[in-house]
């Protein structure tokens, strides 16, 4: 039995000893061109000053713990680049064309910062990329080509940097785009056309320097902003299609002619039309809803409809209306309705239904000024509407004073 004891203790010693020098499980190791092309990501930026998102960058351990680095694997399949969180310094430097061989990436993101350079054509080859923000920094250069290859990407948000060149058609042609964001920068050229099949929901181009008139666009998009570029040409035909459209912004273009009923029974939150040179009257077919309607400074003609009555902030000042306010709008603003501004200045209007005796509430705004009538209720107006509280006697024939 000693023996037989000791054989045991023998054994026993053996299996502990083998357990102690086994192997652990091995940690996930990074592919090595994914590494490589970290690293070299790494050498093209820094940090700003006030800044630490490099400081967890140590290539002796593992990077897919790095901040806003996600594996998938030993894949990098998300990078986000700098500290999301508000009002955090941003990065400087530039985008290494490396990152095309992270041909695993779904993501990339860039906080603002001020990274310049061009973004990579490289980028191409991640074939998978689905989301692309660099946002609000200084990149310049041109939309790459190679671009269309990315047939699964989204999302492509440059907007707020210094991106020039045209817009290529390719990009419209992608065959999963949902959100294209290329506002506040030098485009040129023209806005391209859209197939009706395009998934895109939302167009965003405005500040930049696009001529050439509204392409078609797919009846599906929810948000259109083209304002502040130098379009031109008539809306007329491509509005009507929209009918899914909660947000619309053409402001400050050469836009002409006239304005469909149907833009404003659109399910629209906001309506900039604004600063161009639209013409003719103003017609809606029934009550309109949208809660800020802007159409000021523009050629439009005729009576003021009274169906705008349910409009919350309404600005028709700088334009060519004629005849009497209608009651109805009167009833809204007097009343604490729905209506809280109403800009009627520089105008041709002759007359409003409303005692000189009122007192408007202090939540609303009325501007009356430079019309064809003395206005019978004080109300502050912007500075630009100017010091004239009437048109001469010679602009309109229908009131003389």
């Amino acid at each position: 039995m000693a023996v037989t004891a000791r054989l045991g203790a023998v054994v026993a010693c053996v299996v502990l000893a083998a357990v102690a020098v086994a192997p652990r499980p091995a940690a996930g190791i990074l592919d090595p061109v994914d590494f490589l092309a970290l690293q070299a990501v790494r050498r093209s930026l820094d940090d700003m000053p006030g800044s630490a998102f490099f400081d967890g960058w140590d290539f002796t351990a593992d990077p897919c713990g790095f901040p806003g680095v996600f594996c998938d694997g030993d894949r990098v399949a998300a990078l986000a680049l700098g500290d999301p969180r508000a009002g955090s310094p941003g990065l400087t430097g530039r985008l290494d064309p490396a990152l095309g061989r992270l041909s695993a990436l779904t993501e990339l993101s860039l906080v603002p910062g001020r990274v310049e350079g061009e973004l990579p054509a490289s980028l191409a080859s991640c074939s998978n990329l689905r989301f692309l923000a660099v946002s609000k920094n200084l990149l310049s250069g041109q939309i790459p080509d190679g671009f269309s290859a990315l047939s699964n990407l989204r999302t492509l948000d440059v907007s707020f940097n210094q991106i020039s060149g045209t817009i290529p058609p390719s990009i419209a042609a992608l065959p999963s785009i949902t959100n294209l964001i290329l506002c506040h920068n030098q485009l040129t050229g023209g806005v391209p056309s859209f197939q009706d099949s395009s998934p895109l929901l939302r167009l965003d181009v405005k500040h930049n320097a696009l001529s050439g008139g509204v392409p078609t666009l797919p009846s599906g998009l929810q948000y259109l902003s083209l304002s502040a570029n130098k379009l031109t040409g008539t809306v007329d035909q491509v509005l009507p299609r929209l009918t899914r459209l909660n947000f619309l912004d053409l402001s400050m273009n050469l836009l002409e002619g006239p304005i469909p009923a149907s833009v404003f029974s659109l399910p629209l939150s906001v309506l900039q039309l604004q600063r161009n040179f639209f013409a003719g009257p103003v017609q809606p077919s029934n009550d309109v809803t949208i809660p800020m309607v802007d159409l000021s400074y523009n050629r439009f003609w005729g009576q003021l409809s009274p169906l705008l009555a349910g409009v919350g902030q309404l600005y028709l000042n700088n334009n060519r209306f004629t005849g009497e306010v209608p009651a109805r709008l009167v009833q809204e603003l007097v009343g604490s309705g729905g209506l809280q501004v109403l800009y009627l200045q520089h105008n041709f209007l002759t007359g409003i239904e409303i005692s000189p005796s009122s007192s408007l509430p202090s939540t609303v705004s009325l501007c009356l000024m430079y019309n064809c009538m003395v206005p019978p209720v004080y109300a502050p107006c912007p500075i630009k509407a100017g010091s004239q509280n009437t048109r001469p006697a010679d602009q309109c024939p229908e009131w003389r004073g």
